[in-house]
């Protein structure tokens, strides 16, 4: 029976620590964070993926009424040092940085096709496509 809990990290419990499926499909930063927990369960990055970016951004509306304009910029730019890549790097986020990823690169494999969802048309069609009700996404789990 698929188990289809909220998030990334409730999957990840369910999975270790209630041992409830069979495979895991979850995100590579959760894989190395079990790793480091003491989880030992082989795991693969397919050959084919799709990379997932967090953006970041200044609400420049709230931070003006908020008078937190100079810090909430300064911490923007602050996530792209090398400084801040090392510590994403340390609990299981690919750094953007090139001198932090070289350094790490044993720890995340080399993915042989990385796209990213504009590959695929955007989020709108993705949404549309996979995730609209009888999308994609229902298809695989009405077929079990």
């Amino acid at each position: 029976m698929p188990v289809l809990p909220k998030d990334a990290r409730e999957a990840s419990d369910v999975f270790y620590k209630q041992n409830q499926g069979d495979v895991l499909l979850n995100y590579e930063n959760e894989i190395l964070l079990a790793k480091a927990k003491g989880e030992t369960e082989p795991y693969i990055i397919p050959p084919v993926n799709i990379s997932i970016d967090a953006p970041v951004a200044v609400v420049d509306k709230n931070a003006d009424k908020k008078g937190t304009q100079a810090v909430a910029t300064a911490f923007v730019k602050y996530l792209y040092t090398p400084e801040a890549q090392e510590e994403f790097a340390k609990v299981g986020f690919r750094p953007v940085n090139g001198t932090v990823a070289s350094k790490y690169a044993s720890k995340f494999p080399k993915v042989p096709k990385l796209y990213t969802i504009a590959t695929f048309g955007g989020w709108s069609k993705v949404q549309d496509k996979f995730f609209k009700d009888g999308g994609i996404f229902d298809q695989v789990f009405k077929a079990k």
